[in-house]
């Protein structure tokens, strides 16, 4: 049971994921391009359109908290799909900044704050090897996307094959091929309101679909979830674990968005050519699918903390070698795009999987509403992190890459510092011998 609300999580990350973040591989060009500025300049107002998101993400937090995750993320996913067609039809640079701001706040809204919720409410203790499903969305889109558009807008596909070298340029077919995915994020949305719940309950059975023995014995049934579970926003603001939750999964996805936005584009400067560079992106997320699941049983074996450190080496690893590689023939670029799909939605795991480990499920609508703002203010950074080092370099990605090991690396030492079952009473009453 449950597989509805992981299926729905998933395909509100795919969408995420190919709005904000890897789809930003063509669409950032084309939509420079037709308004006739630079790729950076792009880049650096969806950092913008991200960090403004997060008047959003406190909103959508405070409403979620009241109407449930199930029309609060079914809203989100219309408003997201109207405004990213808005978007990539701007007449200017100021309606596609705005435009953009509603987007971000909205799908990731939909997916982070509504969706955690769903998972922490269904799957408290299996939030590890869950959030490896959801976040298959994460590599689909990776996989999927700009091919997806690609697609869409015809042309491009010609030009591509021909050998060109321009992602932009595609005319008006760019801007019509973006509706179906926009009617999509719509349907989605709506057909959400009708077969999602807020609770497993309310489909009359236990969190992680476990026997009422199990869930009596080994489960806090004591204190209800819905509710604040007792937190109010100035106590969890007070809470050192409140801000190491949301600065590290927020460092972690900074990591994994700013990498995964640019792969086509540093491919290209690597030496392949854009249909090769596109193909070489799918071929990783589709085995990061593997990588999603496998950290998320990892996760569930040896905990958040110790999964986290672990992911932290590797991904630092993965980028200092990737920065190194010289051109298209070194091995050391395939091994670096190797560890980089093992991990691609190996971060996203994080940013529910941890808040859950340290406050579990009671009142978790309302940790959520708390942490996510901040883990959203974070991981927008990565687009600014981006624009900034194009601008400065002339558009040399790799350097970027620089940039983002040193920051996995940083934050290895801030997981460190995490009490990581502080607050989690489902943990307390299996552990109270």
């Amino acid at each position: 049971m449950g597989w509805v609300v992981i299926i729905y999580c998933l395909l509100m990350f795919f969408l995420y994921v190919g709005m904000c973040n890897d789809g930003a591989n063509i669409t950032a060009p084309n939509v420079a391009h037709r308004l006739g500025l630079e790729q950076g300049d792009i880049m650096n107002m969806n950092s913008l359109a991200g960090i403004v998101g997060v008047v959003f993400f406190i909103i959508v937090g405070q409403i979620n908290n009241k109407i449930g995750p199930r029309i609060t993320s079914g809203v989100c996913c219309i408003i997201s799909g109207i405004t990213y067609i808005i978007a990539c039809n701007a007449p200017s640079i100021a309606v596609y900044t705005i435009a953009m701001c509603f987007v971000y706040g909205s799908i990731m809204s939909a997916g982070y704050v509504a969706g955690g919720t769903l998972v922490a409410d269904w799957f408290p203790k299996k939030k590890g090897v869950v959030m490896g499903y959801t976040t298959m969305g994460h590599n689909f889109a990776s996989a999927f996307y700009v091919q997806l558009v690609a697609i869409l807008i015809a042309p491009v596909s010609t030009q591509l094959s021909a050998g060109g070298n321009d992602l932009a340029n595609v005319g008006e077919n760019f801007s019509a091929g973006i509706v179906p995915i926009g009617i999509a994020a719509i349907v989605l949305g709506i057909l959400g309101m009708i077969f999602i719940r807020n609770t497993p309950q309310e489909r009359g059975i236990n969190p992680d679909n476990v026997s009422d023995r199990v869930y009596e014995t080994e489960y806090d049934t004591v204190d209800p979830v819905e509710g604040d579970g007792g937190w109010t926003t100035g106590a969890l603001l007070r809470i050192k674990e409140l801000w190491l939750a949301a600065i590290t999964t927020g460092f972690f996805q900074i990591c994994s968005v700013g990498v995964m936005s640019q792969l086509v584009t540093r491919n290209i400067q690597l030496g392949f050519t854009p249909q090769a560079a596109m193909n070489v992106m799918t071929i990783l997320a589709l085995g990061g699918v593997v990588g999603s699941w496998l950290i998320g049983i990892i996760d569930d074996a040896i905990g958040t903390k110790k999964t986290m450190v672990g992911f932290g080496i590797w991904y630092a690893i993965a980028l200092l070698v990737n920065f190194g590689a010289a051109d298209s023939s070194s091995p050391l670029v395939y091994i670096s795009l190797f560890m980089i799909a093992m991990g691609i939605g190996g971060s996203a795991n994080f940013t529910t999987s941890l808040p859950t480990s340290i406050f579990g499920r009671q009142g978790f609508d309302k940790v959520n509403s708390v942490i996510f703002p901040i883990q959203g203010a974070i991981t927008a950074l990565c687009f600014l992190v981006n624009g900034v080092v194009q601008k400065m370099t002339g558009g040399e990605i790799k350097m970027a890459y620089l940039v983002f090991a040193g920051v996995a690396l940083v934050n290895v030492v801030l997981v460190l510092l995490v009490d990581e079952h502080r607050f989690n009473r489902d943990w307390m009453a299996a552990h109270k011998g």
